[in-house]
């Protein structure tokens, strides 16, 4: 939770100096939002794209091995996710002083918050893709991503204790927590099917970035957490979600339905929690505050 005190701070300059010196990229920079790291959307004057990531200070070489790692494995299954692209000595990680730097390819689309409204169709697409996803990592494993990692599931009853009193909405957090007890299945997941990191044309899915979350937990996370930005702000949180629960059915099969809505309402909840934090130590990074005020009305509509 130290993280946010070792953010990269390098300027549109010295992001175009790493990306030519270190990759031959000779491009234009613009920033894109992160939570901990750096990212800066590259173009050159071909108009060809990639996105240059400068890691956290404190981010080990492991996991982002880990990281290049799983896009490796995923290149040979599914067509929407990042490829790493090698430095002009081969290599996949670079360091600029205390930070490890990476290339990545860049994917077409527009985040899914910003296209509005969400189709059924796309919505349909959207669980596919996560079905896809998560039966793609079925037999992915890196040692680096078994981890205690604040954004995982499981540590979210963890995360409420601690934070829920920074929030005026504590007595409605307090009962998303979820019995850790229960037996679920296990895999590598991407962990953050936010609907920034989720990439859109038209009525289908384009892409799915930032694997800085990639863990080894519960399975299920995975449609949870991105049901949990797909309901917020509906009306009807429950039939908004529906169409990406059967995409989701029809590609991976059958899921732990039972505890599914428990663990969106976690998700939510230790959202909220981690960004009152977070904005204590950050307060002008405005992507923290992305999607709080939508969670406050939201959570309550999951529990009526």
């Amino acid at each position: 939770m130290q993280l946010l005190n070792h953010t990269p701070a390098f300027d549109l300059e010295s992001a175009r100096a790493i990306a030519e010196e270190n990759f031959g990229v000779r491009a234009s920079a613009r920033v894109l939002p992160s939570e901990r790291d750096q990212n800066f959307l590259l173009t050159n004057d071909a108009g060809e794209k990639f996105v240059l990531k400068i890691a956290n200070a404190l981010e080990s070489r492991e996991l982002l091995e880990a990281q290049n790692a799983v896009l490796s494995h995923l290149e040979r299954k599914i067509l929407f996710c990042p490829r790493v692209v090698a430095s002009l000595n081969g290599e996949r990680i670079t360091t600029n002083g205390k930070h490890f730097v990476r290339l990545m390819t860049y994917l077409p689309g527009v985040p899914l918050a910003e296209v509005q409204p969400h189709s059924p169709a796309l919505l349909h697409d959207l669980g596919r893709k996560l079905g896809q996803l998560d039966r793609a990592l079925a037999d992915f494993d890196h040692p680096a991503v078994h981890r205690d990692f604040h954004w995982d599931l499981a540590n979210g009853n963890r995360i409420i204790n601690e934070y829920s009193g920074l929030i005026a909405e504590r007595e409605l957090v307090l009962k998303c927590r979820f019995d850790v007890n229960t037996d679920l299945r296990r895999s590598v997941i991407h962990g953050d099917a936010n609907d920034y990191n989720l990439l859109v044309e038209s009525d289908r899915i384009t892409g799915l970035i930032d694997f800085g979350d990639i863990v080894y937990s519960w399975t299920i996370g995975e449609l949870a957490v991105a049901l949990a930005y797909v309901v917020l702000g509906k009306d009807d949180p429950f039939a908004a979600a529906q169409p990406v629960i059967e995409g989701y059915a029809e590609e991976f099969g059958s899921y732990e339905q039972d505890v599914l809505w428990d663990l969106v309402r976690l998700r939510l909840a230790m959202s909220v929690c981690l960004a009152a934090h977070q904005l204590r130590q950050r307060p002008e990074n405005k992507y923290l505050e992305i999607s709080q005020s939508a969670i406050a009305e939201t959570l309550p509509k999951l529990f009526r």
